[in-house]
């Protein structure tokens, strides 16, 4: 998938999507787009070089995921315990969309019920 696409993608989820660059006072970071739900990170990727886009996802999911698709590896700067790392440029499609939509969902979930 291409960047412009994945974007789309994420705004697509749901009116509660917000994209910014929150990293652009540190060093290498100022090409890092998030997508917040309710005020939280779901995904995000460096502009400049769109191999790796860092998703939350069900600890017990995460050893199958990578067992089953080569695509999936460590996040980009966060815990492997909580986070995947996809790369777009070698996974299907409907994959991506599938653990963008489950990381949007587990972020959404945990803190709307505050």
């Amino acid at each position: 998938m291409k960047i412009e696409a994945y974007r789309d993608f994420c705004l697509s989820l749901g009116a509660d999507v917000e994209e910014r660059l929150p990293f652009v006072k540190f060093k290498n970071g100022e090409s890092v787009l998030v997508f917040y739900v309710c005020g939280h990170m779901f995904s995000f990727f460096d502009c400049n070089d769109f191999s790796v886009i860092s998703l939350k996802c069900q600890p017990d999911r995460i050893n199958e995921l990578r067992a089953e698709h080569d695509c999936i590896g460590n996040p980009y700067n966060e815990s492997p315990k909580h986070w995947i790392g996809i790369d777009p440029t070698f996974a299907p499609d409907d994959l991506l969309k599938e653990l963008t939509r489950n990381s949007y969902e587990i972020v959404k979930a945990k803190y709307t019920k505050r």
